[in-house]
């Protein structure tokens, strides 16, 4: 299971297509390279072996652009997952809410090692948690001991009535009411409640909801157009697949393409499509979205704790690659979605959709890790 904490986490855990095709594009698409077969293997496992309905892959590298699909986008028509699909992407907001606070930074806004109480006066306090002790980079780097608010959510508490809008300071009490996992900075541990708290401070130090900083510094520079913050708005616009959840072993997926994502506020409520995914992060990592300084501190990481080596940094994850050397990236966990993505410094790109979560296996993950390890070591 992904060991820094699904995005709907242990709190939203609840307890098959094998037809492919694959859409190339690129100066090369004719033939397929062998490391594409590779990746297109580990996707028809995930559809076949794995149990999810359909995936999706698109590769990036010196060939051009590929896309790879395996299973179906929706499983009572049993139509093909679209090539150009949007989906949501969980967990991968993070990164993108980290670059404009990094953005504030760079602005002289927004002070990385200031307390949290600075932005936000009196909004963190209760039970032992305290943001006059809490800096903004421990924010970013969930090594701030605040309790995820997701642990203390139940899988009914957010389906009884999937359409509800979930206030942010509603969360943020669910997470104060209970103690800190340890003192700030001594220790990692995945939180969504710092995310929620990042974009309440870009609210607080912008004045515009931070839905607002992500479209007008990120998303309109960049082009791109499948990318959105929803707010409450429940469906996914433009060719998408379905997403699904397995209440349990052996039970059938239940569709839950729409509901209201507020419950993710800051954490993991965007929507986005690989192809912009993609373009997002070698905008990031090659320096177009921060300035040097400001990269400099994104990329310095901090251990986790994982079997596989996994370090974090301010809102992006470092992984080694079994072929050697590294790639910068994140992964998304959220109802009906998983996804990960995956960055070298010399240009390689991989992203991964599968349209089951929770209810998927802990090879479901495995493989959606390896789909990403071996499109970029092909």
């Amino acid at each position: 299971m992904n060991p820094y904490a699904r995005m709907l986490g242990a709190a939203l855990t609840l307890a098959m297509g094998v037809a492919s095709s694959a859409a190339l594009a690129g100066p090369r698409a004719a033939a397929e390279p062998a490391g594409h077969t590779a990746v297109q293997k580990v996707l028809h496992r995930l559809t076949t072996d794995d149990g999810a309905p359909g995936a999706l892959a698109e590769v990036r590298d010196r060939r051009g652009v590929t896309v790879l699909t395996s299973g179906v986008a929706d499983l009572r028509t049993n139509a093909p997952v679209p090539a150009d699909s949007s989906f949501r992407i969980g967990s991968m907001t993070k990164p993108y809410v980290a670059t404009v606070v990094l953005q504030l930074v760079g602005e002289h806004r927004v002070a990385l090692d200031a307390p949290v109480e600075r932005y936000l006066p009196g909004v963190v306090r209760g039970h032992g948690n305290d943001g006059r002790r809490i800096t903004v980079r421990e924010l970013l780097q969930h090594t701030s001991g605040l309790p995820d608010y997701l642990t203390y959510l139940t899988p009914q508490d957010v389906l009884a009535d999937r359409y509800a809008h979930h206030d942010r300071d509603e969360l943020l009490r669910i997470a104060l009411a209970h103690p800190p996992l340890f003192r700030p900075g001594r220790k990692w541990s995945y939180s969504n409640t710092n995310y929620l708290l990042a974009s309440m401070l870009i609210e607080k130090v912008t004045g515009h909801p931070y839905a607002t900083e992500i479209d007008r510094r990120i998303v309109k520079p960049l082009g791109l157009r499948s990318t959105s913050v929803p707010g409450d708005e429940t469906g996914i616009p433009g060719p998408h697949p379905r997403g699904y959840v397995r209440p349990g072993a052996g039970a059938d997926p239940i569709d839950v393409t729409e509901f209201n994502p507020s419950v993710a506020a800051g954490s993991g409520n965007m929507i986005s499509s690989a192809s912009d995914v993609s373009r997002f992060f070698d905008a990031l990592l090659h320096g177009r979205l921060l300035r040097p300084a400001e990269l400099a501190e994104m990329t310095r990481t901090r251990a986790t704790g994982s079997s596989d080596g996994r370090a974090y940094g301010l809102g992006l994850e470092r992984h080694p690659l079994p072929c050697g050397g590294v790639y910068w990236g994140h992964g998304g966990d959220i109802f009906g979605f998983a996804t990960m993505s995956g960055t070298t410094t010399d240009g390689r790109q991989a992203t991964v959709m599968v349209n089951l979560d929770p209810g998927g296996s802990d090879a479901q993950d495995a493989d959606v890790t390896a789909a990403v390890t071996t499109a970029l070591c092909s």
